[in-house]
């Protein structure tokens, strides 16, 4: 059949109109990773950190923790600013050094990472063959820690200056757990102020530590407030002193600062990020660009403040320089304790 001109113009007409709402209509073509959490558009010139590659982010401990949960947090936002997957994972063994040898053997480009903790300072002096700090580079802290020390309900002393005094009276008996990072940092910082000796009473991990001083086998432990309260809550045990700098609010408004009994007491914790030593300067600073920005998102903010962390953030630079005093610091305590790696 034939059609006339008239029809031919019109259906013409219809296909230019449908192209230019089509055109029209079109969204932003920008990805996930061209933009970025501070809502910053990268362009071609300006590619992902990894070059659109996966990144590998190595949790050296087992699943369901802390750094699991901020890793799995942050790890979601990240990909979504980047553009490619975060792949959170496990990598559990010899107190952290499984997983973290594993990163600082590993590629420099910005492609795995590495969630850290003061223990990656400490290992050496408690373990042989353990990474060395200086194999890595810090990238970014995430969260600041404070510690409580809490007892067993059926330990007697009730305030920091009873447990000093029962540790000078009773020398060598009042003991304490620890997982050979902090927490043994804790107990022999208490033990060298008390000038007495406690029992120091090893542990491989704080949870299994806590399961202990739950049960009754230890008297004291050092452990991280987020993980203390909810047995604090239901009455497992007790508080006697937190070493943060002033006191909390809520349920640990009445818990005092260890500063209060012991000035200068000083015990904080830490999360963050580093990478292999050789991690080009320029991938370092991406990466702590990003991390930041994640940080600073509403809901990321959100589920690790109910988590009971203290969001830090900050530059390359401040975390080294917060990791360099660290070193210092324990290098002091475990040196004046004697700790040798076995």
């Amino acid at each position: 059949m034939r059609m006339s001109l008239l029809t031919v113009r019109r259906a013409l007409a219809a296909i230019l109109l449908l192209g230019a709402v089509s055109v029209r209509a079109q969204p932003a073509t920008h990805t996930p990773a061209q933009i970025s959490g501070q809502g910053s558009v990268q362009t071609q010139s300006q590619p992902s950190v990894t070059g659109g590659r996966p990144v590998h982010w190595v949790v050296p401990w087992p699943p369901g923790g802390p750094l699991d949960l901020v890793a799995r947090v942050l790890g979601q936002r990240l990909s979504e600013q980047m553009g490619v997957p975060v792949l959170v994972e496990n990598r559990p063994g010899a107190q952290g050094n499984v997983g973290t040898e594993w990163v600082a053997r590993g590629p420099v480009d910005g492609t795995v990472l590495l969630m850290a903790v003061p223990g990656v300072l400490t290992n050496p002096w408690f373990m042989r063959n353990s990474v060395s700090p200086d194999d890595l580079l810090p990238v970014v802290r995430l969260t600041t820690l404070n510690f409580l020390l809490i007892a067993h309900p059926g330990f007697a002393p009730r305030t920091l200056d009873a447990v000093l005094e029962a540790v000078r009276r009773r020398p060598g008996t009042v003991s304490c757990g620890g997982s050979g990072s902090l927490p043994s940092v804790g107990c022999l910082l208490l033990a060298q102020l008390a000038q007495a000796e406690m029992l120091q009473v090893p542990y491989r991990g704080n949870g299994p530590a806590l399961n202990a001083l739950v049960g009754g086998e230890i008297n004291v432990l050092f452990d991280v407030s987020n993980t203390a309260v909810p047995q604090l809550k239901a009455g497992r045990v007790r508080a006697i002193a937190s070493t943060a700098l002033q006191r909390g609010a809520g349920s640990l408004a009445e818990v005092p600062t260890m500063a209060e009994t012991i000035p200068g007491f000083e015990l904080t914790g830490w999360q963050g990020v580093m990478v292999a030593r050789g991690t080009p300067a320029t991938l370092v600073q991406r990466l702590n660009q990003e991390i930041n920005a994640a940080l600073e998102y509403p809901e990321v903010r959100a589920r690790l403040t109910e988590s009971g962390l203290e969001i830090a953030g900050g530059s390359a630079a401040a975390f080294a320089a917060t990791v360099r005093a660290d070193i210092t610091r324990y290098a002091r305590i475990l040196s004046a304790a004697g700790v040798k790696p076995e």
